[in-house]
């Protein structure tokens, strides 16, 4: 079964871009765009893991971020940040609400795909996470590969 990934983001374009990077990766991405609305929308997807952007309307990543490290049904659950703002205070914070990882847009194929990967292998193989939020230097460490399967977008309807 391919694993899935939940985007939350509210800009077309990035959504359009990490689904199909994703997507042509093999994992399945459902995605979503508001931030009042997230958690819901994780409760019912369930997701491996969530991308979750730090500027949304409704509600913002951090907010979101909060409430997941507080629920323990979700405390676990692999957090990659995404945001148009990478300043030290920026990351900072996410690393203080349990960002398992940290990325500024833009970014590169590779990049979000190998750390999807190694937040995902992390997680399966039940080792300890090892952010890559505080280093601040956009760095991705390589991932064990995940075999390849049939996967694809399911988009908010």
């Amino acid at each position: 079964m391919a694993r899935r990934v939940l985007l939350i983001e509210d800009e077309p374009n990035i959504i359009e871009a990490i689904s199909f990077i994703l997507s042509r990766d093999g994992f399945t991405v459902h995605t979503h765009q508001d931030g009042a609305t997230a958690m819901a929308k994780v409760r019912a997807q369930r997701p491996d893991m969530i991308v979750l952007d730090v500027m949304l309307p409704g509600r913002s990543g951090y907010d979101i971020l909060r409430d997941l490290r507080a629920d323990a049904a979700t405390a676990d659950l692999p957090v990659l940040m995404l945001t148009a703002r990478g300043q030290a205070k920026d990351r900072a914070l996410a690393a203080d609400l349990g960002a398992d990882a940290f990325m500024t847009k833009p970014f590169s194929n590779a990049a979000i795909c190998a750390e999807v990967r190694r937040l995902l292998a992390v997680r399966h193989d039940g080792a300890a996470a090892t952010a890559t939020v505080a280093s601040g230097t956009g760095a991705v460490a390589a991932a064990p590969a995940i075999p390849p399967c049939n996967a694809g977008v399911v988009r908010d309807a």
